[in-house]
């Protein structure tokens, strides 16, 4: 068994070290999770749904603790921290109704009477990023275990104290012990396993496109369920007609939150040419006046990189080889920390607007009109989220109707709601997380005819 240092991204200290599960481990606990499934499935629908809404309870109590695992483990910012922690107890209320409104429907058929119904699939294995462990873990397991599934959780390597935490709450919910299971450990080993494991039938998977694939071609060969909520190189679309005071001063926090460390951040600003140096000057205090420091601080609005490693990543896109035009400050001494950067790039080819840099760095270019700014919207591999700046109904309308994303907002920069779905177009993603119909994609329907026949 092998073991992982965590640090503190705001200090760099070490902050504890976790065990990392062995394949023997991984097995154990996946065959654990099918043993239990039956008897979890076979709950009273009520039942199943008490020890949901229970849980929740448990995380509404926790929830500062929670928050400030999340702070230390993470560097998230402690407000970001508190909503990431009610978003889990919201999360799993919303489906603790799903147990008992798993309709199957009466399909009028000759010859007999036909029923379907919503079976679970088994074992499902949840993949955990470190950007968001905390409500992406939730929007998983809550739909999967409403729909009669047991689930193990693999946590990022690097932020795995929410997602521990969160089996403890589970066991105190009266959740039985096997039905929810978090395994700490390498993709290689333990996310490598739920792809591979026949008894998994399902692996619901958050992170980068590149690995996202390799998970997809790996389930296929047992004809394995997957949703994938993979990258994004989403647009800000502003148009001349568009509140440029309004669009202005909400722009860095489209990108900036957490760090930049968010699949669904802005991180292209289009802006049509007839206001660009309007919205550039309008833009340029609204960024520096993000508030960059201590993430237990409820005043911070942006906290540190995740790690080492990930700085020196951002990084290598600020290089001097792309106009600089708008830099914030971060605090002196330790920490993973990047400034919020604003670049201005002479081309949509560069390699600063088509990658995902996945940190607190966007880029500005100009668009002539409504056609233009559609196309450069959709010129990338990414689909999953964007937003559109106009006060326009109807260019909001056509607009929205155009760009090829999953999740658009028009005058907003919201992604995520849970009651309703989320998901991206092309390499950003396949299938739905979250919304009315989520707990869908972790059921089978079955069809039975009964002949009335003699």
């Amino acid at each position: 068994m092998s073991a992982v240092q965590l640090r503190n991204p705001a200090t760099e200290q070490v902050i504890g070290t976790v065990e990392l599960a062995s394949l023997a481990e991984t097995d154990a606990a996946i065959e654990r999770a099918h043993r239990a499934q039956p008897a979890w499935a076979a709950l009273a629908p009520a039942d199943r749904a008490r020890l949901l809404r229970r849980f929740a309870e448990e995380v509404e109590a926790d929830a500062e603790h929670l928050a400030h695992l999340e702070v230390t483990n993470s560097g998230h910012t402690i407000g970001n921290a508190r909503w990431e922690a009610g978003n889990v107890a919201n999360v799993l209320n919303y489906y603790s109704a799903a147990p008992e409104r798993l309709f199957g429907r009466q399909i009028p058929v000759p010859g007999g009477v036909n029923l379907t119904f919503a079976e679970p699939l088994g074992v499902v294995g949840v993949i955990v990023p470190w950007n968001f462990p905390m409500p992406i873990a939730g929007w998983a397991l809550a739909p999967a275990l409403a729909g009669g599934n047991t689930v193990v959780l693999k946590p990022a390597e690097l932020t795995p104290l929410t997602a521990l935490r969160l089996a403890e709450l589970a066991r105190r919910a009266g959740i039985p012990d096997d039905v929810f299971q978090v395994l700490p450990g390498k993709g290689t080993v333990v996310g490598q396993r739920f792809v591979t494991h026949p008894a998994v039938r399902k692996v619901v998977f958050t992170g980068s496109t590149e690995v996202g694939k390799q998970i997809m071609a790996g389930c296929a060969a047992q004809v394995k369920r997957v949703t994938l909520e993979l990258g994004g190189k989403n647009a800000n679309l502003v148009f001349a007609d568009a509140d440029l005071a309004r669009a202005a001063a909400a722009a860095p926090y489209g990108v900036f939150d957490n760090a930049g460390q968010d699949c669904c951040a802005r991180s292209r600003i289009l802006v049509q040419r007839s206001v660009f140096d309007e919205f550039m000057a309008l833009l340029e205090p609204a960024v520096l006046g993000v508030v960059v420091g201590d993430p237990n601080d409820p005043a911070t609005e942006m906290g540190p990189l995740i790690s080492a490693a990930h700085h020196a990543k951002v990084s290598s896109y600020v290089d001097g080889l792309v106009p600089v035009a708008i830099q914030g400050k971060v605090p002196d001494g330790p920490g993973f920390w990047f400034p919020p950067t604003v670049l201005t790039p002479s081309s949509a080819r560069d390699r600063t607007v088509t990658e995902e840099i996945f940190g607190p760095v966007v880029t500005v270019l100009p668009f002539e009109d409504e056609a233009e700014a559609i196309a450069l919207a959709n010129d990338t591999d990414y689909g999953l989220s964007g937003s559109i700046w106009t006060e326009n109904l109807g260019r909001g309308l056509r607009v929205a109707r155009g760009v090829q994303a999953g999740n658009l907002s028009v005058n907003s920069h919201s992604s995520v709601r849970y009651w309703t779905p989320f998901g991206g177009f092309k390499s950003s993603g396949l299938g739905r997380e979250l919304g009315p119909d989520a707990v869908a994609a972790f059921t089978e329907t079955k069809n039975v005819f009964i002949s009335t026949e003699e």
